[in-house]
């Protein structure tokens, strides 16, 4: 009952920027699960500051979405807040094509620049945008799904590369407080899948470093990272790799090994492509895959004694997944 008369007191100061009972299955890559008690598109800094005004000393939960990339939520919603930061959150300010920096078209000698993104964009965007103009060190996100402030967040990265790599300074705020600001890559405490920023704390940019670079060089290896995702990883709705891989072995071989490729549970299955997705059928159940998650880990434990930890974050099911989080806590997906 507290925790209704909380969450009416955001909405009552929300007014008409909140939205009530949204689905949240259309805003992950899943495709699946249930509505936010309320949510809230913010469009703008005075948005955000809005919702923050409206959380202020109040225990509400409260969860980001970027793109939804590395999220399920379970059939019977989330009671919270959900809010995904918008088109004011979007931008990209790429360095001076005539700057020092990119003066020098020998690679070996090229001194780095920085592009300014915002939190709201799509890393495969900023991936093809920054090999249209001649910027290399970003080729690998296009193989990443998620948005820049979630893979700030998660230290998304693949293909070789990651967030730690480029990461030089980003910009933040407290939705719960008052801190916030510009800090350099190193506040991030960075480790794998793994930052150190709060669980209140929304990235609302990032400062990522580059190179001048090939434009052709670029392109061709952002077309060679595509055409190797499209081989070997499944498409359809599915969140990308489910465990972290252990060290020094493959989740999806430990998977494949316990006999579990193509294992259907309900609505969900684990891909017969590569066997550390699970793919979520179209009208399926969030609930279903949740229990296919819980499976495959059981069964994996029994099989290796290896105890898999998952990527992807379980929002509703009765608590957070990976790490026990308080009510009022912001989750990033992606």
């Amino acid at each position: 009952m507290v925790r209704t008369a909380e969450l009416e007191a955001v909405a009552a100061a929300l007014g008409d920027l909140a939205e009530r009972d949204r689905p949240l299955g259309p805003l992950t890559t899943y495709g699946v699960g249930g509505p936010a008690r309320l949510y809230v598109e913010v469009e703008d800094q005075s948005a955000l500051e809005q919702v923050r005004q409206a959380l202020r000393g109040r225990d509400v939960a409260t969860l980001v979405i970027g793109r939804g990339s590395n999220l399920l939520v379970a059939d019977e919603g989330f009671d919270g807040l959900a809010l995904r930061l918008g088109r004011g959150f979007g931008g990209i300010e790429w360095p001076a094509a005539d700057s020092d920096s990119n003066s020098d078209s020998d690679s070996n000698s090229a001194k780095p620049s920085l592009v300014t993104a915002g939190a709201a964009v799509a890393l495969p965007v900023l991936a093809r945008q920054a090999a249209e103009a001649g910027w290399s060190g970003l080729a690998w996100a296009v193989g990443v799904p998620g948005s820049v402030g979630g893979a700030v967040r998660m230290n998304a990265g693949g293909h070789g590369s990651d967030m730690a790599a480029v990461v030089r300074s980003y910009t933040w705020v407290d939705l719960l407080g008052e801190s916030g600001g510009q800090d350099g890559g190193a506040r991030l405490e960075y480790r794998y899948r793994h930052s150190s920023v709060g669980s209140a704390e929304l990235v609302l940019a990032a400062q990522l470093e580059v190179t001048p670079g090939s434009v052709e060089q670029e392109k061709a290896a952002v077309s060679q990272i595509v055409k190797w995702r499209r081989q070997h990883q499944p498409g359809g709705s599915n969140a990308g790799s489910v465990f972290t891989n252990p060290a020094d072995d493959s989740a999806g071989r430990l998977i494949e090994a316990a006999g579990l490729k193509g294992y259907r549970l309900g609505t969900a299955q684990v891909s017969e492509k590569h066997a550390n997705f699970i793919q979520a059928d179209q009208g399926g159940r969030a609930d279903d895959v949740r229990a296919l998650i819980e499976h495959v880990r059981a069964v994996v434990a029994e099989h290796s004694g290896v105890s898999l930890s998952t990527e992807v974050r379980l929002l509703g099911f009765g608590g957070w997944e990976t790490g026990a989080m308080p009510s009022s806590a912001q989750g990033s997906g992606s």
